[in-house]
C-alpha cells in the first residue's frame, strides 16, 4: 500500500510567508542602519586624509618640530608632539599593565571574599569615570596639594586610571577562558597554585591579555582631557617626561586650532594685508598622524587576537 503525502495547509504556507517578508523587512532594516552608521565615519576619514595627507606626507613632518614657527611659516613638523605622545602613553603602559594583570590574577584565581567585591566594584566606578575626572583628581593631589608642576608624567598618571580597568576587564575574562581542567591536572601534579599560574594560566591566556594590553593603549593614545589639564604645550622637542613643557598631538592639535581665524597681518609699510594660514594644514596633518597610530594599535590587536589559544 503506497502513502499519500498530504499537501501543506494553507494557514502553514501563509504563516511561512509571513515570517519570510519580516525576515527580509529586518534583514534590509539591519543593513540600513549599518549604512546610516557607515556614512560620517566614511565622511570623517575622507576628510581627514583629503587634509591631512599633504602635511603628514610633506619633508620633515616626522623628524622636524615646530619651534620658531608661527602660522604665517611653511615648513615644520610633528616630530616633538609625537615624541610626547609615545612617551607619555608609555610610561602610562608601563605602571598599568602589570597592575592591571595582578588585580584580574586575585580576582580570578583568589576572589572569593570581600576584598575581592570591593574590588571589582572600584574596577566597575573606574571604567565609567570621564577622563576629566581623572585629570582632575591628579591635579587635585600632585600638582595643588603637593605643589608639582605641569609635565607630562602627570597626564600619564591620569591615563593610567583610565587604562588599568579596561585591561583588567579583558584580562579578567581570558582567565576566566582557561579550562579548569589544565589548573585541576597542575595542581594533581603536585604543581603550587602560584606556579600553576605563572606556568600554566597565563601562557595560555597570553595572546588574550596581550590583546587587551594593546586596545588599552589604543584607549588611552587618543585622549585629550588629562593632557589639557596636566601639561602645557611646546613647539619645542622635550623629551624629559618629568620636566617642563611638552608637546602630544592632541595639544598641537589644540594649539593649531587658536591660529584657524588668524589670516590677516601688517607689511613693512604698516599696511593690513591677507597672510597665508598653514595652520589648517598643520592642524589635520596632526588628527591624522593620531588616527594613524590608534588603528595601527587596533591593528596589531586584531592580528594578535587571530592567534588566541583560549579562543580556539
Amino acid at each position: 500500500m503506497t502513502a499519500t503525502i498530504a499537501p501543506p495547509a494553507f494557514g502553514a504556507s501563509k504563516g511561512s510567508g509571513r515570517r519570510k517578508v519580516k525576515n527580509n523587512v529586518m534583514t534590509g532594516l539591519v543593513w540600513l542602519s549599518f549604512g546610516i552608521a557607515l556614512v560620517p565615519l566614511v565622511w570623517l576619514l575622507y576628510t581627514v586624509l583629503d587634509r591631512g595627507l599633504h602635511a603628514m606626507t610633506r619633508n620633515g613632518w616626522f623628524t622636524h618640530s615646530q619651534r620658531g614657527l608661527t602660522f604665517t611659516d611653511p615648513g615644520g613638523g610633528a616630530y616633538h608632539a609625537i615624541l610626547g605622545t609615545l612617551e607619555e602613553v608609555g610610561f602610562c603602559t608601563l605602571i598599568s599593565v602589570p597592575i592591571a594583570i595582578m588585580v584580574a590574577i586575585y580576582l580570578v584565581e583568589y576572589g572569593n571574599n570581600w576584598l575581592a567585591r570591593i574590588t571589582t566594584f572600584m574596577v566597575d566606578i573606574l571604567t565609567g569615570v570621564p577622563s576629566i575626572v581623572a585629570a582632575l583628581f591628579i591635579y587635585a593631589l600632585f600638582l595643588a596639594t603637593l605643589g608639582g608642576q605641569f609635565a607630562g608624567v602627570y597626564a600619564s598618571l591620569a591615563l593610567v586610571l583610565l587604562m588599568v580597568p579596561v585591561v583588567v576587564r579583558t584580562t579578567e575574562e581570558m582567565l576566566k577562558l582557561v579550562p579548569n581542567e589544565l589548573r585541576e591536572a597542575s595542581y594533581a601534579l603536585g604543581v603550587p597554585k602560584w606556579k600553576t599560574i605563572v606556568k600554566i594560566v597565563l601562557p595560555t591566556a597570553f595572546t588574550g591579555i596581550t590583546t587587551g594590553v594593546v586596545l588599552g593603549i589604543a584607549r588611552v593614545a587618543g585622549e585629550t582631557a588629562p593632557l589639557l589639564v596636566l601639561v602645557k604645550y611646546t613647539p619645542n622637542i622635550n623629551g624629559d617626561l618629568f620636566s617642563g613643557f611638552q608637546a602630544s598631538l592632541p595639544l598641537m592639535i589644540r594649539d593649531q586650532v587658536n591660529n584657524l581665524g588668524a589670516s590677516y597681518g601688517l607689511n613693512a609699510d604698516g599696511a593690513r594685508v591677507k597672510l597665508h594660514n598653514y595652520a589648517p594644514d598643520r592642524l589635520w596633518g596632526a588628527a591624522l598622524t593620531l588616527i594613524l597610530i590608534v588603528m595601527l594599535l587596533n591593528l596589531i590587536a586584531r592580528l594578535v587576537g587571530r592567534f588566541n589559544k583560549v579562543s580556539n
